[in-house]
């Protein structure tokens, strides 16, 4: 199998029978929205990006069940898990008896919000801090990003998740995170990774990105290349595939000036050997 070297845009998936589907989906969406008594950190505190905390996180979770085929049951793994924006919206969608979630990042005070708030009324929602070198993030960090190696067993998880991480990392470290990311996944499990995918099109993009020497990564800030970085889409679709990874799509996302359902292009990608 060759690599894909443009963006596959796919109608989205069906969600699965025993998953809200349809007005029942739409209607947990949206009461995650509004509801006043979800966790939600302090203003000031959220280094996550901008935008809406609570709309985003329901946004995320839809994208979840509709295009990355999440089943209420299954294992989650978040990848960058930050100040909990991802974890608050899958409490109230993963089976309290047989879903679980955990998430790590290298920030230390995310971690413990998430810890200290979610955890408590949630104990399968658990949070972990590990110390990754980041120039942005965690400058002092002791682990360097190309050495990351997450502590779980093969196969611990059926549903990976990387939001904007790849965005934030030059190749050689993402190529581990794919890699980490297919040794930890169950066979039929999925990634679910969002990414600047540079394809050579152009259009009316919203960040206008300079390759990076001479490699596959891009960057759009000059004082701080991996406040926005991008990636060759056929160098991130091949190193999926060598990690062991069947790539369904690259579905593009809105920051190209096009109409899409969300702002990053979104890789989903599957680990062979599940059920057909």
């Amino acid at each position: 199998m060759t690599a894909m070297t443009a963006l596959r845009q796919i109608a989205p998936e069906p969600a699965p029978a025993s998953a809200p589907a349809g007005p029942e989906l739409d209607w947990l969406l949206a009461g995650l929205q509004t509801n006043r008594f979800m966790p939600h950190p302090p203003p000031d505190s959220i280094f996550v990006g901008d935008g809406d905390y609570r709309a985003i996180g329901a946004e995320f979770l839809g994208h979840f069940v509709r295009i990355g085929r999440l089943m209420p049951h299954e294992r989650v793994f978040d990848i960058g898990c930050g100040i909990g924006r991802m974890a608050v919206p899958l409490t109230q969608y993963l089976d309290p008896e047989r879903g679980s979630y955990d998430g790590v990042d290298p920030v230390m005070d995310g971690i413990l919000w998430c810890a200290q708030t979610i955890t408590p009324a949630y104990p399968r929602f658990r949070f972990q801090r590990l110390d990754i070198a980041h120039p942005l993030y965690n400058p002092q960090g002791s682990l360097p990003g190309n050495e990351v190696r997450f502590g779980f067993a093969n196969g611990s998880f059926d549903f990976v998740t990387m939001i904007s991480v790849a965005t934030h990392l030059p190749p050689d470290e993402l190529v581990v995170y794919l890699q980490e990311a297919s040794r930890l996944l169950a066979p039929g499990g999925r990634l679910f990774l969002t990414a600047f995918a540079i394809d050579g099109s152009t259009g009316q993009e919203r960040l206008s990105f300079k390759r990076w020497q001479d490699g596959p990564g891009w960057y759009a800030i000059d004082e701080a290349p991996l406040a926005a970085a991008g990636i060759d889409a056929s160098f991130l679709l091949e190193q999926a595939m060598q990690a062991g990874l069947t790539v369904e799509a690259l579905r593009p996302g809105h920051w190209r000036g096009i109409s899409a359902a969300h702002y990053q292009d979104v890789l989903i990608a599957t680990k062979p050997g599940g059920r057909p």
